[in-house]
């Protein structure tokens, strides 16, 4: 099992902006504790709420309906679904939700998509029935579809596609600010789909995704954003990161694949390298919903790993960051 130190081939810095967020179980046995936490998270200065999206997940609240109400309960933290699930959101129905949540809150609203992991529980839920191939060719169109729909266009639009069509629809409304469309990917078709036309990665919980195969799957995107005549930079990269918070009395930092375990102090080394070394600007906590815990990530770790960054992006000259590597074919 690899440590979340070990090294790639190269470093990987893409020079964006660093961005926190906590990822929000949607918990429909407890649904008013769930908006305490989104709140507390907005009091505390979050940059971000992401929220998983399995409806037809029976324990949890419906994704979309919940941010609307984490929009109205909050003033500053934006939100996304991490990630939404597009089999069972028709794209041109969810463009037009999506820009209705931006514009209710001022440009709070980024959308992550995904072609669905688990598609015969969509499709017992209605979700056409699609092999993993044909759910990534949905995914591309989907995302064209949607882009449509926030053009502006004064005259109907029309999408012929093998999934999506559209016949003269009117589009609108045009969202408060360009929504960012992130998708969720993890192997190789979906990888190359990110490069060639998201606006950002959500990569996998770190169980699913350790931080080496993350920073690999970096590469892979790079490499097809620059077949698409795309600037890799570009790309927001969002990691989802696991763990818990120890004292530096409780013995030593005993991070695995499934996450991060020390103190705040390794926690701000840790997500330091990911940032400089793994490619990602972007890191979204996955624990319990702990006061102490959201509060300790936010106000203890990330100025320390901000702080970090910065001064090493300002003492280094420009690097390139994909000269080399390639995804697993």
């Amino acid at each position: 099992m690899e440590t979340l130190s070990q090294p790639l081939n190269e470093s990987l810095d893409y020079d964006q902006p660093l961005e926190f967020g906590y990822f929000l179980v949607p918990d429909a046995g407890d649904p008013l504790a769930v908006l305490e936490t989104a709140r507390l998270a907005d009091r505390l200065g979050y940059d971000l709420l992401g929220v998983q999206d399995h409806p037809y997940q029976p324990r949890h609240l419906d994704t979309f309906s919940l941010l609307a109400a984490i929009l109205a309960q909050s003033s500053a933290v934006r939100v996304f679904a991490d990630v939404g699930n597009l089999p069972l959101r028709p794209p041109a129905v969810l463009a037009k939700a999506a820009a209705t949540l931006d514009l209710l809150s001022g440009g709070r609203f980024e959308l992550g998509i995904g072609a669905g992991g688990y598609l015969e529980a969509a499709h017992a839920m209605g979700a056409p029935p699609r092999t993993p191939v044909q759910s990534l060719e949905a995914l591309e169109e989907g995302v064209a579809v949607m882009r449509a729909m926030w053009s502006g266009e004064r005259r109907g639009i029309r999408f012929d596609g093998r999934y999506y069509k559209l016949e003269g629809v009117h589009p609108g409304p045009a969202p408060a600010h360009p929504i960012q469309v992130w998708i969720g990917a993890n192997k190789p078709r979906a990888l190359a789909l990110t490069g060639r036309v998201a606006d950002g990665w959500v990569s996998p919980l770190m169980s699913y995704k350790p931080p080496r195969e993350a920073g690999q799957g970096n590469l892979a995107i790079d490499r097809a954003a620059r077949q698409a005549g795309r600037d890799p930079r570009a790309i927001r990269r969002i990691y989802n990161v696991q763990g818990a918070f120890s004292s530096a009395t409780e013995g030593p930092a005993a991070d695995t694949d499934q996450g991060i375990v020390g103190p705040p102090e390794h926690w701000v080394e840790v997500l330091t390298h990911f940032a400089l070394d793994v490619g990602f600007s972007t890191f979204v906590l996955v624990a319990p919903p702990d006061p102490t815990t959201i509060t300790t990530f936010i106000e203890e770790v990330a100025p320390q790993v901000r702080e970090r960054v910065t001064v090493r992006r300002a003492s280094t000259s420009p690097r390139p960051t994909t000269s080399r590597g390639a995804e697993t074919q």
